[in-house]
């Protein structure tokens, strides 16, 4: 029969029912641990810590008391880890319009229109996910294309990769700074006409200023996103995730669930960039509450590839004369390196372009050489395009690439018109990582992606999409189940210094773990992104069960 950690919760709730010893048997577990990798049995105590796994006649015997949940052969693995994800970024984009789906610019504003009559009159219209690349022309909107539909009210959209936004007239005369003329912000760019006016294009640091214009969610709407955030990742078998960029306010709010013991999942959390939520760690010191951790920084290096705003050592094949952009020069990256490692904290910077990842390996080297005594593991997050040359250098100074490998289906259909065939060679490439010695630490980077990880898994095994390209994009580069597997449980966890409590399934460790419809060890590649969890546990806890009941025997 079930015991109340195994009780079955609503599709979306987040509700965590109380840790108490628990058992089941008769699974087909997968431990990921090398010295035991699978068991039938499994069993934990009231701290959530696995103090069994083996056989289910030898759990019976050894655990009397145990009134155990009967597995009825379904698969069991560690809850996957997140490494790069942002909490409340998902949970705001659930509150707007989204793009991700259209296929047109008509199609885009069909659904902004749609949106729109859900909001009172004068509030801003609000949306994420679309991308040019998938309409006719691939140029970017402007502008004019927004303002027949909504003349009066501010609009503000997000690319998909978050690099870059796109207003409407309404919203452009509320920036923040005037934005005609001929000037532009470091590591951003205003898209403007022959005139000298914004066209409604933004990128990277000049969206700031429309962003500055708009009012800021309240607490009660900050709250609702949080939730439908947890609920999104435990529903999806999220059992940790990696939060790039959380704000001391967010941290606060994230700090405030986990010490009332309702926080489903478990939150690594970076601090938002040189802000204060910075200045917060380097006068406390990290933090460890029981699902809630913080001792690192993220900041960026540059923009993003779609929006041709990754900075390259050359330029882009499809836009000669531009290079892309460096958010900050290598004297401003250096200040930023030392004064985190001076602070005892891990770094994960964003970097994308090839010119990027060597400032950042470049600043990383140089930092601890003064730092001997920072506790090390420091990130790049993304790592897309990389110059050969640098990848043993990530290996001889420990960087851990911290990448997403749905990002490289989502850009193979324009990345070799991007960077051309030569500097494909570094490009998302997965394997030479791994032979190079590099840690390969796995996410999905949403909301910008999907938060299922089941889809990054498909990505890193099959480096495709819907079947294409027959073979795979740039195959030499795939990983093996095993590699994909272990770069979302322990590499995860040791990108985040949790290898001693999660990311696989061992004695004495957290029982954090899935209960999933299939066999990932026994279906086609090509089925792998179908995989639906049935279950997620964090500590002996359940968080989510699929459907709103569960029959108990």
């Amino acid at each position: 029969m079930y015991r109340s950690v195994l009780l079955a919760l609503s599709l979306l709730s987040v509700a965590v029912v109380a840790a108490e010893p628990g058992a089941l048997v008769n699974a087909r577990i997968h431990t990921l641990d090398p010295n035991a990798p699978t068991a039938q049995a499994m069993a934990w105590d009231e701290e959530g810590r696995i103090v069994f796994l083996g056989g289910s006649d030898e759990l019976n015997a050894s655990h009397p008391e145990l009134l155990s949940f009967d597995a009825r052969g379904k698969t069991i693995l560690p809850g996957l880890i997140d490494a790069h994800g942002h909490v409340m970024g998902l949970g705001l984009a659930k509150m707007q319009a989204d793009l991700t789906g259209a296929e047109t610019l008509q199609e885009a504003i069909a659904t902004l229109k749609a949106h729109a009559e859900t909001l009172p009159e004068g509030v801003w219209l609000t949306g994420r996910g679309w991308d040019q690349t998938r309409w006719e022309g691939q140029a970017f909107p402007t502008a004019a294309d927004l303002d027949q539909a909504f003349p009066k009210r501010p609009v503000w959209l997000v690319r998909v990769d978050s690099h870059a936004g796109w207003a409407n007239s309404a919203a452009l005369a509320l920036a923040s700074r005037d934005l005609s003329g001929d000037w532009q912000p470091q590591g951003g760019a205003v898209h403007r006409d022959a005139a000298g006016q914004p066209s409604g294009i933004l990128i990277d640091t000049a969206m700031r200023f429309i962003e500055e214009a708009m009012p800021a969610a309240d607490a009660q709407g900050r709250a609702r996103a949080l939730q439908l955030a947890l609920a999104e990742m435990a529903r999806y078998g999220l059992t940790g995730v990696h939060d790039m960029g959380a704000s001391l306010e967010d941290f606060e709010h994230y700090r405030e669930l986990d010490r009332a013991g309702k926080l489903p999942v478990r939150i690594t959390a970076f601090a938002d960039g040189d802000a204060a939520m910075l200045d917060w760690l380097c006068a406390n010191g990290s933090h460890e509450g029981d699902r809630l951790t913080a001792r690192s920084l993220k900041v960026y290096g540059d923009g993003a590839l779609g929006s041709r705003g990754a900075a390259l050592l050359d330029d882009y094949s499809d836009d000669p004369g531009n290079a892309g952009l460096l958010f900050n020069s290598g004297a401003e990256m250096q200040s930023l390196v030392d004064r985190a490692l001076g602070c005892g904290l891990q770094l994960g910077i964003h970097a994308i372009g090839d010119a990027a990842n060597r400032q950042v390996i470049d600043a990383i080297a140089s930092g601890k050489g003064s730092h001997a005594d920072n506790p090390g593991r420091h990130r790049i997050e993304h790592v897309q395009i990389v110059h050969p040359d640098d990848i043993p250098r990530l290996a001889e100074h420990d960087i851990i690439a911290s990448m997403q490998p749905i990002h490289a289906t989502s850009d193979m259909r324009w990345a070799g018109g991007r960077l051309g065939e030569e500097r494909l060679e570094g490009a998302y490439a997965w394997a030479s990582m791994l032979e190079h010695g590099v840690h390969l630490a796995l996410g999905s980077d949403f909301p910008v992606e999907p938060v299922n990880p089941w889809l990054g898994v498909h990505a890193a095994v099959t480096r495709q999409r819907d079947g294409l390209p027959p073979g795979g994009w740039r195959p030499q580069e795939a990983l093996t189940l095993e590699q994909a597997l272990h770069g979302f449980t322990l590499e995860a966890a040791r990108a985040g210094f949790a290898e001693a409590d999660v990311g696989s399934l061992t004695l004495g460790k957290q029982a954090d773990f899935v209960i999933v419809d299939a066999d990932p060890f026994e279906v086609e590649a090509s089925d792998l992104a179908g995989i639906t969890v049935l279950r997620t546990v964090v500590g002996g806890e359940t968080v989510f069960e699929h459907g709103s009941e569960a029959s108990t025997d």
